[in-house]
């Protein structure tokens, strides 16, 4: 698949190839044998200057994708590339070296920052870490990122707790470029401000991404979010990418029966003619996720194959990526009546 994605000659960025993590189940005197697998067979690739979207229900994996991809927690399997290189298995001081090529905007800015330290110098911690100028230098660079992002240097000694939720995003997006990352995460990044700042911040991202010539993942259970963000959309059931297309073709088009009632849900306006079964239920259990299409206890389209067989992610139309035995209304109905 990653192979497939590649264009025009453009080598992706990040490639994620066959992906997974894997939590042991802790509890009792005895140590289980049972593995949350939270994400399980990922391959995805995401090319230079895109943002891709990622979506799905909570628990689906999507976090723990993205801090896989960062290195913030180890793989169970499979290998991760960026720019070429595999970045599984670096050792501290090469990790350290692609600390300054990969950031993350986490959700939540008042968790994201220390309550005790200004402003300033909670901008300033990566460039000095990474022994980044004089400490003059490095001030005079903290006053231009957070001018960067809209904010003056007046904030410069004050404490996060005088701060609008606004200003605190801005801020955690200011450390985030303080190193002039290629690629940036950002998972659920308006998710804890209110209605009125989200858009600005998400124009901000925007406007940073084409001044900096950024590459993104965009975390987000809010599909307008994801719509006015990215150029493509992978959705993500129980640990696996059941989907992925550019954005206007999935907005338009989804194929996937899960992809159909998340936008049947969020919203109706613009979800697919005619509007698909809802879904029932809640998703299984991802330590002991369900045989063959894992989504099928909750498919409306579910056959007895369903149960038996994991359909593969394929290319059904160019450049739209689909995992499910009946994503044509036309194979379905053939198999029904036979």
């Amino acid at each position: 698949m990653t192979t497939t994605e590649t264009r025009a000659g453009r080598e992706p960025l990040v490639v994620l190839d066959d992906v997974s993590k894997h939590y042991p189940v802790r509890g009792g005197l005895l140590q289980s044998k049972d593995r949350v697998r939270s994400v399980d067979g990922v391959s995805l690739a995401i090319r230079p200057g895109e943002v891709l979207g990622l979506v799905g229900e909570s628990g689906c994996g999507k976090s723990t994708l993205a801090r896989l991809i960062l290195h913030l927690v180890p793989l169970t399997g499979g290998r991760i590339l960026f720019d070429g290189r595999e970045i599984s298995g670096l050792n501290r001081r090469d990790l350290k070296g692609l600390r300054r090529e990969m950031q993350i905007v986490f959700q939540d800015p008042f968790a994201a920052l220390d309550p005790r330290m200004p402003i300033g110098t909670s901008v300033e911690v990566p460039l000095g870490q990474h022994g980044v100028g004089s400490r003059e230098e490095r001030r005079s660079k903290v006053v231009e990122l957070l001018e960067q992002v809209g904010l003056d240097d007046s904030l410069v000694d004050r404490l996060p707790r005088k701060c609008s939720g606004g200003q605190l995003q801005r801020v955690v997006i200011a450390r985030a470029l303080a190193l002039g990352p290629r690629f940036l995460v950002c998972d659920e990044p308006t998710s804890a401000l209110d209605a009125s700042v989200r858009g600005q911040i998400l124009n901000l991202l925007v406007e940073l991404k084409e001044r900096l010539g950024l590459t993104m993942l965009i975390i987000s259970h809010d599909l307008r979010v994801v719509r006015y963000m990215s150029d493509r959309v992978a959705v993500m059931y129980l640990g696996q990418i059941v989907e992925l297309a550019d954005k206007d073709e999935l907005f338009d088009r989804p194929l996937h029966p899960y992809t159909q009632a998340l936008m049947a849900a969020a919203v109706p306006e613009e979800a697919s003619a005619p509007a698909p079964a809802r879904i029932k239920g809640e998703p299984p259990s991802p330590i002991r996720p369900p045989a063959g299409c894992r989504f099928h206890p909750r498919c409306p389209r579910a056959q007895a194959n369903c149960q038996r067989e994991a359909p593969p992610l394929e290319e059904v139309r160019p450049g739209h990526w689909v995992s499910c035995h009946y994503w044509d209304q036309e194979t379905l109905d053939q198999d029904t009546t036979t």
